[in-house]
């Protein structure tokens, strides 16, 4: 199987062929999306913008883990909901920015949401939130939680002042009104329920796929940002850490079982993405991951494995603005 695969590879990409190296290493069941045998696929990033959205990118300074899928089948990247990232231990920083986009576009973005138009900024070691209550007419409110975590897990906004038409109130529950446990519940903003006059969030289910479960052990404001430290939910793992083949100083690696993306289906993965601007943090978008490919370039490893140097997204996508502005079409 591994000659075969090597086979495959070298003829690739001795044909010239960019992109998506549209080749197969499983058998036809595999590459259909039927279950892999051989086990969930080893993570580790490290250093990396990583795109959920195209307005929502969180700061991974380090991850280990597994992906497993959440079908049955072999995880497959073009879609964000055939896997999830089962994290043994990670360091993830969210932005003000990142924060807001997650609350109007993802969290509060269905239309019967009760809050809308959310900004978020920091004040010291407090979250500051503002935006509409559309629930009780457009009303602006303001609120200022300190942010913990709770034994299960959860992130805990113990709101410490609310303000509503500039005017102080007495609480959250004051302000949303006695109908809140109907207001905020997982049939209209998932991952968000209430208790008395703090909210706790399910850092799992507030932001977009691929669905990163853990445990979130710590929560921090450092620097305007919230630092989230995971460990594993399933308590310490003895799995082992992985190993790069490539040199690298921020990399997105997949190692072992099944994966597929886009034309490729690999067994016994051994991937390596890796950034080809070290100066600056691996900026990743894993809806655009094939731009990046497609600009980037691979080299086999001994092992049989692949090393892809890929420039960042926002590179990727601001030379591509450029192109279509001195190339417009007629």
């Amino acid at each position: 199987m591994r000659r075969a695969a090597n086979f495959c590879v070298l003829s690739v990409l001795c044909a010239g062929i960019s992109g998506l190296l549209p080749f197969r290493v499983a058998n036809a069941d595999q590459a259909s999306g039927a279950p892999a045998a051989s086990g969930a696929v080893a993570v580790a990033m490290k250093n990396v913008e990583f795109h959920l959205t195209d307005n929502i990118i969180v700061h991974v300074a380090t991850l280990n883990g597994k992906i497993t899928s959440t079908r049955g089948e072999i995880p497959v990247l073009d879609d964000k909901q055939s896997f999830m990232l089962e994290v043994d231990s990670a360091k993830v920083a969210v932005s003000m920015t990142a924060l807001a986009n997650d609350l109007n576009d993802y969290v509060f973005a269905k239309p019967d949401a009760p809050l809308k138009k959310l900004n978020a900024t920091t004040q010291g070691q407090l979250l500051v939130v503002k935006g509409l209550l559309v629930s009780k007419g457009g009303i602006p409110f303001e609120m200022d939680g300190a942010l913990s975590v709770t034994p299960e897990g959860m992130i805990r906004v113990h709101t410490q002042k609310v303000k509503a038409l500039k005017l102080p109130v007495k609480g959250l529950m004051d302000m949303l009104g006695i109908d809140t446990a109907n207001l905020l519940n997982t049939k209209k903003v998932e991952g968000v329920t209430v208790d008395k006059d703090d909210l706790i969030l399910d850092p799992s289910k507030i932001l977009p796929p691929p669905e990163l479960k853990g445990h979130l052990a710590s929560i921090d404001i450092v620097g305007g940002q919230i630092l989230l430290g995971f460990k594993s939910s399933e308590g310490p793992t003895k799995q082992p850490a992985v190993v790069n083949s490539c040199p690298a100083r921020n990399y997105l690696t997949l190692k072992g079982g099944s994966v597929r993306f886009g034309k490729l289906t690999m067994s016994d993965t051994d991937l390596e993405l890796i950034d080809s601007d070290p100066g600056d943090s691996f900026d990743f978008s894993i809806d655009h991951y094939k731009d990046q490919l497609v600009a980037g370039y691979s080299k086999m490893t001994r092992q049989g494995g692949l090393c892809v140097q890929m420039p960042d997204f926002n590179k990727v996508k601001a030379k591509g603005n450029s192109q279509q502005k001195d190339n417009p079409r007629p």
